[in-house]
This record gives C-alpha cells, sequence and structure tokens, in this order.
C-alpha cells in the first residue's frame, strides 16, 4: 500500500461522508422509509458499477469507488434505521425498505457497470 493510495481513499471518503451527511439531514425527515439514506446508498451502487464497468486506473478506482463511494453508502446506518423501523410497529416498511435497498441496489450496480461497459 502506497501513502498516495491512502490519501486518493482519504478524500474521496471525505467527500463522500460529508455529501451523505448533508444529503440525510435534509432527506430523512419522514416517519416511514428514511429516502436520504435509501438515495445514497442507490446512488453509490450505480456509481461503484460505473466505476468498475470503466475499469479506471488505480487511483482513480481508489478516490471513486472505495473513498467516495464507501463512504457515500452505509450499511450500518441502513441496519439502525431497520431496527427503529421494525421497533417502532412499521415491519412492512421495515421490509419494503430492505428489498428495494438491495434489489433495486443491485440491479443499479449491475446497470453502472453495463453503461460504463
Amino acid at each position: 500500500m502506497m501513502f498516495l493510495d491512502l490519501v486518493m481513499v482519504g478524500i474521496g471518503g471525505f467527500l463522500g461522508a460529508v455529501i451523505r451527511y448533508v444529503i440525510a439531514t435534509k432527506m430523512n425527515h419522514s416517519a416511514s422509509i428514511p429516502v436520504g439514506t435509501l438515495a445514497v446508498n442507490l446512488t453509490g451502487a450505480l456509481l461503484i458499477g460505473f466505476v468498475f464497468g470503466m475499469e479506471l486506473s488505480r487511483g482513480w478506482t481508489l478516490l471513486l469507488a472505495l473513498g467516495f463511494a464507501g463512504a457515500l453508502t452505509t450499511f450500518s446506518t441502513l441496519n439502525k434505521e431497520l431496527i427503529e423501523l421494525w421497533r417502532n410497529g412499521k415491519k412492512a416498511h421495515a421490509v419494503c425498505y430492505l428489498l428495494v435497498t438491495y434489489g433495486v441496489g443491485i440491479m443499479l450496480a449491475a446497470l453502472g457497470y453495463v453503461i460504463a461497459k
């Protein structure tokens, strides 16, 4: 691992985390599905598929996929929100949120890959 690799991941991670925070703060006000978290996770899935489909250089892949998209998307917040929905009696919302996140996320990652090819 080179120092430049760490810098690329760090820059991308910083930008992705800040953008995720801003989007989640502005959009996660509903008592149902947290649309901000859903939006960043689906956008990140599309971006990761696109980056890997383009077969970019190591530096760009580290910056965009591992750093930016890695910090933009959030598995831990998704799980926290699923647990909260479930505990608050919104089981249908929780199941829908889970299925949309993973089902659409996988489709978007594949779509991004195909578009980039």
